[in-house]
């Protein structure tokens, strides 16, 4: 059932004005309210929206940030563990010199005379966390004996392990380390500095024990095998494709025990250690591999489809849930809106969805989700795996507002004007006036010395979050509506 009110231009103008400012993140309705207003007579109109939780098997799995860790979701009282894998980035010295010196200046060597590396480490940097940082973790590093191919699509449910891409040779390196997320080491000056992220929490796996290589060679680190494979053929150097092909296919992070932490790793990087001469001084090397964004990185999430499938049945609300959950689908009435105001221009369309999570959480509360995407349900996939971003004409983006407790996107009325159109052109799918409400993680970059910032990027939310919102088929609230003006020129 729809609401119509038509007013007066003046009074019209007033009310149309307070909808739009009641969000920060107010979007200007353009100079047809406010220039030339006596030429226009506006109207407003109300229409429910019909909404529904969906299932979602995976997301798309190359991400920012990587993921691990093992939590008991407070929701379903069941288990979500993430384990990832990562290749490394391949950087020669800016100076332009050789990714090494030159082997006869290398001063860490062996009985034998040959180069070797005299440390390696694994170090993983954590940009966030959930759960309790101090219950013990214990992860495995397991040694990747083929690559993951690049050029190809990765989901959360890629499982590397299960698809036989780890070395499974009596010779292969699986390592195994105890952790907790908060170093009690770390002084509270160095802990300060964590939370200012100025220096990150880190977790330190050495790789200094023996190694065998696929071919059956030794060495007495992982460290003095990369170094000596630069030395035999630094071909395999030039770029990440050969150095993961030939050399390093990268590493698998499983969690084996412990629960109660699930951490975003923002970078994993392998540094090794030797010493050189540089005219007749000795110096400490350091080079560092990094695995990021640019090289292939995939989250695995495994988590109890049967539990969350009891979530989307419960039709009383919707649901916002993390990683790899339940999304929101949205059925927008395009056609009412259109075609009850045939002679009308369609000036804003304003869409608020009401959330029913306590405002103050406590500690048996999931997280809110902090960003959601609007998209059309028919580019769910494409959206993201074409690293899109909202262009506020078919997608757009709402930040979760804490004062109403809700998220608002104020004006989507390009999109619904875009599916109309499509629509009177025929061939459209049976989701022609479908979207779908996505939890994402935004990344910006600063564009300015003034601190202005410029969204690069949207990721799929991965951390464990969930929020309920109004809406479903069995919803008792008040309904879900979007809120339309339109305007009509008298001349």
């Amino acid at each position: 059932m729809q609401m119509k009110n038509i007013f007066s231009t003046a009074v019209i103008a007033i009310i149309s004005m307070a909808i739009i400012s009641c969000d920060d993140n107010t979007d200007s309705l353009g100079s047809s309210l406010t220039n030339d207003v006596d030429n226009y007579n506006i109207s407003v109109d109300t229409f429910n929206v019909n909404t529904r939780s969906i299932l979602v098997d995976s997301v798309l799995s190359t991400n920012i940030y990587s993921y691990l860790g093992y939590i008991q979701d407070p929701e379903t009282n069941t288990y979500v563990r993430s384990n990832y894998s990562t290749q490394f980035n391949v950087q020669p010295s800016l100076s332009g010199l050789d990714f090494f010196p030159e082997q006869d200046s290398i001063r860490s060597l062996d009985e034998n005379g040959q180069v070797m590396a005299d440390s390696c480490y694994l170090y993983m940097y954590i940009n966030s966390s959930i759960g309790d940082s101090l219950n013990p973790m214990k992860l495995t590093v397991y040694e990747m004996g083929t690559p993951v191919e690049e050029g190809k699509t990765y989901y959360s449910n890629f499982n590397p392990e299960e698809k036989g891409y780890l070395r499974n040779d009596n010779n292969a390196m699986n390592i195994n380390k105890m952790f907790t997320l908060l170093d009690l080491n770390l002084s509270d000056s160095l802990r300060a500095l964590i939370k200012n992220k100025t220096n990150m929490m880190h977790i330190t796996i050495p790789l200094n024990q023996p190694y065998t290589a696929k071919d059956g060679s030794q060495y007495n680190n992982y460290g003095t095998y990369i170094l000596r494979e630069y030395y035999k053929n630094k071909e395999n150097f030039n770029n990440s494709y050969n150095f993961a092909k030939n050399i390093c296919p990268g590493f698998y992070f499983k969690i084996t025990d412990g629960i109660g932490s699930m951490a975003e790793v923002y970078l994993t990087e392998l540094h090794l250690s030797y010493r050189f001469t540089s005219e007749d001084s000795v110096y400490n090397g350091l080079q560092i591999f990094s695995g990021t964004e640019e090289v292939m990185q995939t989250s695995y999430i495994e988590n109890d489809k049967a539990n969350i499938k009891k979530l989307v049945d419960d039709n009383t609300c919707t649901y916002l849930k993390t990683p790899a959950g339940i999304f929101t689908e949205v059925t927008i009435p395009v056609e009412e809106i259109k075609l009850n105001h045939e002679n009308d221009t369609l000036s804003s369309a304003k869409i608020t969805f009401n959330c029913l999570n306590s405002k103050s959480m406590n500690k048996e509360e999931l997280n809110i989700q902090n960003n959601i995407v609007m998209i059309p349900k028919d580019s769910l996939y494409s959206f993201f795996e074409q690293q899109t971003l909202p262009n506020n004409t078919t997608s757009y983006m709402a930040t979760y507002n804490a004062t109403y407790n809700n998220y608002t996107f104020n004006n989507i009325s390009a999109l619904i004007s875009d599916m109309y159109n499509k629509k009177q052109k025929g061939n459209v799918s049976e989701n022609w006036n479908k979207v779908v409400l996505v939890p994402v993680a935004p990344t910006y970059t600063k564009s300015s010395s003034y601190g202005n910032q410029t969204l690069t990027r949207i990721s799929n939310e991965m951390l464990m979050k969930s929020t309920r919102l109004v809406g479903g088929s069995a919803n008792s609230r008040k309904p879900v509506t979007i809120s339309v003006i339109y305007n009509k020129s008298s001349k």
